[in-house]
């Protein structure tokens, strides 16, 4: 099935990032669409693809992890937090694959793959 799929790890805990809300844009030149928005759940993966089938396009996406308001819930890094929001862009170069991206992120360093 071609979709796009994510998920959040949290290696500071050990644990998925669940409750962490992600955004998803199109990038196209100079405009960018907001495709999708989820709340990842307790695995710390959205319960749907983020896009899939006839609307995962060939093309720039651009993936927005808000991880410094989950942070600031189970640890005490300050009133700025050093990571806030976590983008990631990337390029779809054959939407009929499955593409997933996965976070791995702690509050002070994150790491990014294409997985499968």
């Amino acid at each position: 099935m071609t979709k796009l799929t994510t998920h959040v790890l949290d290696i500071y805990s050990g644990k998925p990032g669940n409750g962490i809300v992600v955004d998803l844009f199109y990038l196209n030149n100079n405009e960018k669409k907001k495709i999708n928005s989820v709340k990842l759940n307790s695995d710390g993966r959205s319960d749907k693809p983020l896009v899939e089938g006839e609307n995962f396009l060939e093309g720039k996406y651009e993936l927005i992890f808000y991880v410094g308001g989950y942070f600031k819930n189970i640890t005490n890094t300050g009133k700025i937090p050093f990571l806030d929001d976590v983008v990631i862009k990337f390029g779809i170069s054959n939407p009929k694959e499955h593409y997933h991206v996965p976070l791995l992120v702690s509050p002070w360093s994150y790491s990014t793959y294409r997985g499968s």
